[in-house]
């Protein structure tokens, strides 16, 4: 199943794009790094640069019905792009009107409140964004991670980096099931 890792050309938290990356290719399915550009995404560790990674296909010229599933991993910078970009937008919210899977960790939760998916949903972000969700119409919570399956699709969110782990279990438990599902 082809898996959609959303990211600004750059800001993208490294550590929230590679590990889930590579929960999703163990797990047998195929990551495609999607961004609003062609060429490559900057990844940052923090504050500090970080690799390059080539992007495989640009929003607009690919729709949400093409991937099993999506993850929005954070950092500060990307998601904040992402918000002001209304095709990445679109592709966004493309995954919840098809009643797909979609896992975002740390700010990434920014580029869902902008999609207006949050309004009845339960879930978790870094602690900065609870106002956001809430003032969104969504419930905040701090746990390391939450499935909330308010709606026809599945949305997997965490906290921070500390959280990978459980936050990979989760999505790819959702991944799977939606496979099994079509």
């Amino acid at each position: 199943m082809r898996i959609a890792f959303l990211t600004a050309p750059a800001g993208v938290e490294q550590i929230e794009l590679t590990v889930p990356w590579r929960a999703v290719t163990d797990a047998g399915h195929k990551p495609v790094l999607v961004s609003t550009i062609p060429g490559d995404v900057r990844a940052f560790h923090h504050l500090d640069k970080a690799d390059r990674f080539p992007v495989d296909e640009v929003v607009g010229e690919v729709a949400a019905e093409s991937f099993g599933g999506l993850v929005l991993p954070g950092g500060v910078a990307n998601p904040d792009f992402l918000r002001l970009n209304e095709r990445a937008v679109s592709f966004v919210r493309g995954f919840f009107e098809q009643g797909r899977p979609v896992a975002a960790i740390c700010h990434a939760p920014w580029t869902l409140i902008e999609a207006d998916v949050v309004r009845g949903r339960v879930l978790t972000s870094w602690p900065s964004l609870r106002t956001d969700i809430r003032n969104a119409g969504g419930n905040w919570v701090d746990e390391q991670v939450v499935v909330c399956d308010h709606g026809p699709n599945k949305l997997i969110t965490s906290r921070k980096p500390d959280d990978l782990k459980a936050f990979c279990e989760a999505f790819l438990e959702q991944f799977a099931k939606a496979k099994e599902a079509v």
